[in-house]
C-alpha cells in the first residue's frame, strides 16, 4: 500500500487525468494488462501517441508497468493508488460507466484479449498481418457475407435501398428471388450494373430513400445499409420501408453507432453522427415500425471508422397508439 501523497501530488495525478483518453486509458488497464499496440488499436490512436500518454499516466502513478520479453505491459491497480485518488478514481469510474466511448472501447478489448485464445496461437503468430491476403488467396472476398445471407429463407423479394456499390445487393443475390437495389445517385448505379449485372434477379432503380419507386407491399426484406445517417429525416425513410413491405416482412438496419467525428458531416455529407438506440426507435416509431431487435457489430480492433449496429424492425402487429 502506498503512503499517502502530498498535495502537490495529488494535484499533479489528477491533471494527468484531466483528458477523457486517459481516462479511457485507464478504464481499460484496469481491466486487463495490455501492451501498447493493443491499447493503440482499441483507443484507435496511433502506437507513438498511446505511448506518450502511458508515460504521463505511469510518472503519475496511475499506472504499472512491468517487461515480458520484448513487450511492456501496463495495468492500472485500484488498490495500489493512494488513498486520495482511490476514491476520486472510483467516483470517475462510476460516472463514465455508461459513456459510449467507454462502452465501445470495452468492446474492442474484448475482441483484442480473445485473440490471443490459444489453439491456432503459433500459426496466426507467424503470418500475423499475412492472414487477410492469405485468407483472401484461399477462400475469396464474398464468403463471410454468403454465409450470413445463406442463413436467410430463400426466396426473398428484396429492396437494397441505396445500393451504392452493390455490396450489400451482392451479398442477398445468391438466396433472394428478386432485389430492387436502389439509389439516387445514376453513378453508383453504373457502379452497382458494373459488379452485378449479370445477375438476372436484380433489377437497379433510380429513386429516392424517402420516394420508392415500389409498390406497396411488395417486398419482403428492406435493407438500409449505412444511408440514414445521409437523410435529413431518416423517419422519412422508415415510413417508405414501411409501406413497401410485406406483412411479415423486415427491415434490416445497418448505421453507425453514436461518435464525435464533427469532421464527417463536411467531407462526407452525414447529417446524423451516428444513432443510439433509443433514437433509432423512436424513429422507427414515427416511420410507424417496431425495432424489435439491436446489436453493436463487432469491429475489427484496427478499422478507423466508427463502431457499426444491426437492427432489424418489423410492422406491429397491432396498430400503434
Amino acid at each position: 500500500m502506498k503512503t499517502a501523497a502530498s498535495l502537490h501530488d495529488i494535484a499533479s495525478a489528477l491533471s494527468a487525468i484531466a483528458e477523457s483518453v486517459h481516462i479511457r486509458t485507464l478504464r481499460l488497464v484496469e481491466a486487463e494488462e495490455l501492451a501498447v499496440g493493443e491499447i493503440a488499436q482499441i483507443l484507435q490512436l496511433p502506437q507513438s501517441t498511446v505511448s506518450r500518454r502511458l508515460k504521463i499516466l505511469a510518472d503519475h502513478g496511475w499506472v504499472q508497468k512491468r517487461a515480458v520479453g520484448t513487450a511492456t505491459l501496463y495495468r492500472c491497480v485500484s488498490d495500489d493508488l493512494p488513498e486520495e485518488l482511490r476514491g476520486v478514481w472510483a467516483q470517475i469510474r462510476e460516472s463514465s460507466k455508461t459513456s459510449e466511448e467507454i462502452e465501445a472501447d470495452q468492446r474492442r478489448l474484448r475482441t483484442v484479449v480473445a485473440d490471443r485464445k490459444p489453439g491456432s496461437a503459433a500459426f496466426f503468430g507467424r503470418v500475423g498481418a499475412a492472414w487477410d491476403d492469405m485468407s483472401r488467396d484461399l477462400f475469396g472476398e464474398r464468403y463471410v457475407g454468403e454465409a450470413l445471407a445463406s442463413l436467410l429463407p430463400p426466396g426473398l423479394v428484396v429492396a437494397d435501398i441505396g445500393c451504392g456499390t452493390g455490396a450489400f445487393t451482392a451479398m442477398l443475390a445468391p438466396m433472394a428471388r428478386k432485389i430492387h437495389a436502389i439509389d439516387r445517385e445514376p453513378t453508383m448505379l453504373d457502379a452497382a450494373r458494373a459488379r452485378l449485372g449479370d445477375r438476372q434477379n436484380i433489377e437497379f432503380l433510380q429513386g429516392q430513400a424517402e420516394k420508392l419507386p415500389l409498390i406497396d407491399g411488395c417486398v419482403d426484406l428492406v435493407v438500409l445499409g449505412l444511408i440514414l445517417h445521409h437523410l435529413e429525416e431518416p423517419s422519412l425513410a422508415l415510413h417508405e420501408a414501411a409501406r413497401v413491405l410485406a406483412p411479415q416482412g423486415r427491415v434490416l438496419i445497418v448505421d453507425m453507432q453514436p461518435h464525435g467525428r464533427e469532421a464527417f458531416r463536411l467531407e462526407m455529407g452525414h447529417r446524423w453522427l451516428g444513432f443510439s438506440k433509443p433514437q433509432l426507435s423512436e424513429f422507427c416509431e414515427r416511420g410507424g415500425l417496431v425495432l424489435t431487435g439491436h446489436r453493436p457489430l463487432p469491429g475489427s480492433p484496427e478499422a478507423k471508422g466508427p463502431e457499426v449496429f444491426a437492427a432489424i424492425a418489423q410492422r406491429p402487429t397491432k396498430p400503434m397508439t
